[in-house]
């Protein structure tokens, strides 16, 4: 009887000694300037070479222990193949659920709303920790690769924010943030108006991308929209700046003169009627909801009230006093 109480008490100390192992966090070895550790799982690794790998990171505990534990627990054959960080604080029992639910280390880049696509490109050349296997490629070649063969990028991606695991290709992001933008094209492209002078989802997004980069105050976008819808049904040209400026590329100083105006170029609207060949920027959501659902509003002309907001007239004599007014302070 004695024997037995041996046994059972020993087994209830093997338990308990094993359930105290599997809360305690793992002791870690941290790098200079950095408070986690990085884990790579390379697919098909087994469960002693992700116990290896674990250890190798800079967890101090045997392998043979997690190797133990991950064949113990039933879930050995569930861990995922990905880049993982290890904090402090972390358990055995975490780390395995991490490592099973592929709880991968998220890295993020944001796309910002009237960016152009070599500000896009920039910004993911910057990204941490993003592979940038489109180096060296020419935006034709990008184009290609997302199965866009001969589309012109600028505009084609929606601004966003994009997590991705560390490692993962800039083209992922690039497919993401394409596929997003044609779906919101496409969603927007749905509820236009009936009426709209525009013909294709395509001159939509050329629009939204003027009505993007020509909105200083979030609820001015419809009005404006409405203004470049007004001049497109009538027949008059556009005389958007930002288009012009587009068109101007690496020769313009960040000062637009009158004879910038007048030097004529695909992107001119104060030389050329109607859109310009492409976007001119990402526009966002509610860029492509005043392109396609523009303001009821006999507005023709807008100029920049200084403030961020503009001030919108119906006849050229009232814009000409509102240019006095918020342009030459007169």
């Amino acid at each position: 009887m004695s024997l037995l109480v041996l046994l059972f008490a020993g087994a209830l100390l093997v338990f308990g000694s094993a359930l105290w192992w599997l809360h305690k966090p793992l002791p870690l070895q941290l790098p200079a300037n950095s408070q986690v550790l990085d884990l790579e799982i390379e697919p098909g690794t087994p469960a002693r070479g992700v116990a290896d790998a674990v250890v190798a990171s800079g967890v101090q505990m045997p392998a043979g222990l997690l190797h133990a534990w991950f064949r113990l627990s039933g879930q050995a054959r569930q861990i995922k193949a990905g880049s993982y960080e290890i904090v402090p604080g972390t358990t055995p029992r975490k780390l395995l659920s991490m490592l099973v639910r592929g709880e991968e280390a998220l890295k993020s880049v944001t796309l910002v709303e009237g960016w152009t696509f070599a500000q896009v490109r920039g910004a993911l050349q910057k990204a941490e920790q993003l592979t940038p296997d489109t180096q060296g490629l020419g935006p034709e070649a990008i184009m290609a690769k997302l199965g866009k063969p001969g589309v012109h990028p600028e505009g084609r991606f929606f601004p966003d924010t994009y997590t991705y695991a560390k490692g993962s290709s800039d083209l992922s992001v690039f497919k993401r943030a394409a596929r997003a933008m044609d779906r919101r094209l496409d969603a927007a492209w749905a509820q236009r108006n009936a009426d709209t002078p525009l013909q294709t989802p395509e001159q939509a997004l050329v629009l939204a991308s003027i009505v993007e980069k020509e909105t200083g105050k979030p609820s001015d976008r419809a009005q404006i929209g409405g203004v470049f819808t007004n001049r497109l049904r009538l027949g008059m040209l556009l005389q958007t700046d930002p288009s012009v400026i587009y068109g101007l590329g690496a020769q313009f100083d960040g000062n637009l003169r009158k004879q910038d105006l007048q030097l004529d170029t695909p992107y001119n609207t104060y030389t050329r009627a109607g859109l310009p060949p492409t976007p001119i920027a990402m526009p966002g959501k509610a860029a492509l909801l005043a392109a396609v659902q523009p303001a009821r509003t006999k507005a023709l002309y807008f100029v920049a009230r200084g403030d961020g907001s503009s001030h919108f007239s119906a006849n050229l004599d009232e814009h000409n006093r509102a240019v006095n007014k918020y342009i030459r302070g007169q």
